[in-house]
């Protein structure tokens, strides 16, 4: 059987690789030019970005140029996931003792030649406690080689699997329903009333008007949605919601669709009703708040959606938004509520595997503070 053998460098960048990937959730970043090194990133990490670089280092000069390059690598890491900052651990594995490895841009850099030396190194323990536990060491090449590769591999199609749950194309069955109910309320209002243009017609089958909410009829904050003024605004509506809804609720699921939806509608309708005293109906707040729940999901999961988030998510807000302030009839304040109340019901729901306990309960304390300031406007200011 042949003998396979790994230098010294190779052995110690194999095992912190297997360690953060398979046990600290780091996924390898597919940096173009990279040679002799292994770059990982996770977004939730004490550090959010850790290079293991086995090149040659011997003077200052040569450790300045590898910090240009690392920095450059990172500015393209912030614009693709809109981050400000990117702390960043650098494990160099083959320094000269000469060269002062000192920190700079977020850039903590530490050397290291054995395993035992990662075990007493106090950068790598108080970030990573449990590493001197978790390392993987065999004396045999070629059990190393299998062991990483096994485990890194299952540790991948885990992840694959993830993935495909997650944005795997479901059965679409709340946003037809959500539709429908808007058609058949649009048809009601001609068949039973005067019209969808009609006022009293639309007072009669709910919308919101400030003077008949505040009065006691509440129910106008949600059934207000389900109204359209003219055919054109029932069809772009039904398209964005066509087109978003199908997105959130492949994405988050069946019940929190339904939850985010009516909790946007009815926040779109109270801050619309906080300077508004016009008749206004329309589903565009609670579609507003499926982009602020796409906005919150886009962010967690900006690693998989690539630059998605920057160049799709954001500027589709950002333009309806423009549009909801420059064109007349629109109520954009019932946007910007909508907006808001999407974003903080999808942070207090969660979205699966990446949101914490703590982050629930400061998105239903947010998100129950922003509700009640706005019920204390309308009803009690």
């Amino acid at each position: 059987m042949p003998v396979i053998t790994i230098n010294k460098n190779d052995e110690i960048m194999m095992s912190l690789a297997h360690y953060f990937i398979t046990k600290k959730d780091y996924v390898p970043i597919n940096v173009q030019g990279a040679h002799d090194e292994v770059w990982l990133e996770n977004i939730e990490g004490p550090y959010r970005v850790i290079r293991i670089c086995a090149k040659s280092i011997y003077n200052d000069e040569q450790y300045n140029i590898d910090l240009y390059k690392i920095r450059y690598i990172l500015k393209q890491i912030k614009r693709k996931t809109l981050s400000f900052k990117v702390p960043t651990l650098n494990i160099c594995l083959n320094v000269n003792n000469k060269v002062n490895l000192f920190n700079r841009y977020d850039i903590n850099s530490i050397t290291v030649n054995s395993m035992e030396e990662i075990k007493e190194n106090p950068a790598l323990n108080n970030a990573f406690p449990d590493i001197k536990d978790n390392l993987i060491e065999s004396n045999n090449n070629l059990d190393l080689i299998i062991n990483v590769t096994n485990d890194i591999s299952q540790k991948t199609e885990k992840s694959n699997k993830f993935f495909e749950k997650v944005f795997s194309p479901k059965k679409i069955i709340v946003t037809k329903v959500l539709i429908l109910i808007n058609i058949i309320m649009f048809l009601l209002m001609y068949i039973l009333g005067n019209g969808s243009t009609d006022t009293m017609t639309l007072l009669l089958f709910g919308a919101n008007y400030a003077p008949l909410v505040k009065s006691g009829q509440v129910w106008r904050l949600l059934t207000s949605a389900f109204l359209h003024i003219g055919l054109v605004h029932l069809l772009v509506n039904m398209y964005s919601l066509s087109i978003i809804g199908t997105q959130i609720e492949n994405y988050i699921g069946k019940w929190k669709y339904i939850a985010i939806y009516i909790i946007s509608a009815i926040s779109g309708s109270l801050l619309s009703l906080v300077t508004g005293s016009s008749i206004s109906a329309g589903a565009s707040g609670a579609i507003f708040g499926l982009l602020g729940s796409l906005l919150y999901f886009g962010y967690h999961y900006r690693l998989y959606l690539n630059s998605v988030l920057r160049n799709q998510i954001i500027p589709v807000i950002v333009i309806n938004l423009i549009i909801s302030f420059l064109l007349p009839g629109i109520d954009a304040l019932a946007h910007i509520g909508g907006l808001i109340g999407g974003y903080l019901s999808t942070m207090a729901l969660g979205i699966e595997e990446k949101s914490h306990k703590r982050d629930k309960i400061n998105g239903w304390i947010t998100l129950t503070l922003y509700l009640a300031f706005l019920i204390f406007m309308v009803f009690f200011y």
